[in-house]
């Protein structure tokens, strides 16, 4: 499986202006994602996530219909013609596998609503017809106190085959290429594992990405068999660190998540690396400093994992969310800014899928100081040096391993650092080693 990926989120019904609750009105909007595919491919966009896409009662995670895409934006025509035109600039497509809950309005769950007892689907839910008193006139299990979520039952065997039975669909009908696994943290593991050993036997390239908050990765990697995890522990070190001065901060969990120890927890596996997304704050509005946004990208291509971009920040978009509305994460864009900022992701895009180092390399501390970091990625195709500086002044740094030459992969210059390495101030390096 090729994980030399760069990855470009899309919240489809903010994206494309739709009406927050589902009117029912067919509106073909999806296909304004046509007007961004030529931005996407100078990008270097290998692979775009749609978080979700399929009919749901008001967010696209209180899902309707697994095999239909919301009326809101559009048919399955639409949608088909979005893989077509993105695989044909060689870019493929990854959606939001929404299992663990499903909406209110659900035909399974209006059945039960209706039928109670004698409802064929009461297994499919975590149904308490003892409790008689509520709305329903019994309660169900539900995502984190959210009633308009309701919990699946994913050990009932008609459950499973309904989901793998829809995925297939995807697969055939829209030639996707990735799943990313909504709460997966949530999910039964059993169903997890039986749906990557499904997938992964027919299909072998399809990425599975496991949504994880917090806690051990690996029970996510070992336990589901997935291919790659949110790395939401890096996302919040990346601008914590950046605003504190401090990149001890980062530099410990890269080091506790990749190093060479025996005791590092994800040493050889690829997190998906990301700065925000439709959850949280953008990048652009929780750093301190705006210099420090390219910067921060250079990290995220630097360090191991699948870099992801959040659509509109790659130009500096702004976005914080409150407590009632994430609305201002997910804002219709008519159409794509190119500036300085897309620019730099742009090189780094071309770079990192040019430079197999970076995706597949160890892991390595050389140079660690609050305001700059150094590390190299390893692999048998040589060494690329890492380093970064973040302070108003230049520093010297000294690696801790015998390179003293190599070639700047950004613009080609040889470099020799015999008396130690410069770097000029709010600036990094991208080195591949050739002494």
């Amino acid at each position: 499986m090729d994980v030399n990926q760069t990855i470009y989120q899309i919240y489809p019904l903010g994206f494309c202006g739709a009406p927050k609750e589902n009117d029912g009105i067919l509106s073909h909007r999806i296909l304004h994602v046509l007007d961004w595919v030529d931005h996407l491919s100078r990008l270097g966009i290998t692979r775009v996530m749609f978080n979700p896409v399929f009919e749901s009662d008001r967010h696209g995670y209180d899902t309707r219909d697994f095999t239909k895409i919301d009326c809101r934006l559009g048919t399955n025509e639409d949608f088909a013609t979005i893989c077509h035109s993105l695989h044909d600039h060689g870019i493929g497509v990854i959606l939001d596998g929404v299992f663990n809950h499903v909406g209110r309005g659900f035909p399974m769950f209006q059945d039960v609503r209706e039928r109670k007892w004698d409802s064929p689907y009461k297994d499919w839910f975590y149904i308490n017809f003892n409790d008689t008193w509520a709305e329903d006139g019994f309660t169900y299990g539900n995502w984190e106190g959210h009633n308009e979520l309701v919990k699946l039952n994913l050990q009932n065997p008609e459950v499973k085959a309904y989901l793998f039975q829809a995925v297939e669909q995807w697969i055939s009908e829209f030639q996707i290429d990735g799943i990313r696994l909504d709460v997966a943290y949530c999910l039964d593991r059993n169903f997890m594992r039986e749906l990557s050993d499904s997938l992964h036997s027919r299909h072998p390239d399809l990425l599975l990405i496991g949504e994880m908050i917090g806690g051990d990765y690996n029970v996510l990697f070992n336990e589901g068999h997935l291919d790659s995890v949110t790395n939401y522990e890096c996302r919040k070190g990346l601008f914590s660190s950046m605003n504190s001065k401090n990149l001890f901060e980062i530099g410990y969990s890269l080091n506790r998540q990749f190093g060479p120890d025996p005791w590092c927890l994800y040493t050889g596996k690829h997190l998906l690396s990301f700065a925000d997304n439709h959850d949280v704050d953008r990048l652009a509005s929780v750093l301190s400093d705006e210099r420090d946004l390219p910067l921060t990208y250079d990290l995220i291509y630097a360090m191991p994992g699948i870099p992801c971009i959040y659509y509109g920040s790659e130009w500096g978009e702004r976005g914080t969310r409150t407590r009632e509305s994430d609305d201002a994460l997910r804002p219709y864009i008519e159409t794509p800014i190119e500036n300085e900022l897309s620019e730099h992701i742009k090189a780094l895009n071309h770079l990192r899928r040019d430079c197999p180092i970076l995706t597949y390399g160890d892991y390595r501390q050389v140079a660690t100081g609050n305001e700059f970091w150094a590390f190299t990625r390893s692999s048998m195709d040589g060494t690329v040096l890492f380093a970064i500086n973040i302070s108003e002044e230049e520093k010297t740094i000294f690696p801790s391993v015998p390179i003293t030459a190599g070639v700047n992969l950004v613009n080609g210059e040889s470099l020799r650092f015999d008396h130690g390495l410069r770097l000029a101030p709010k600036s990094s390096l991208f080195l591949l080693q050739t002494e």
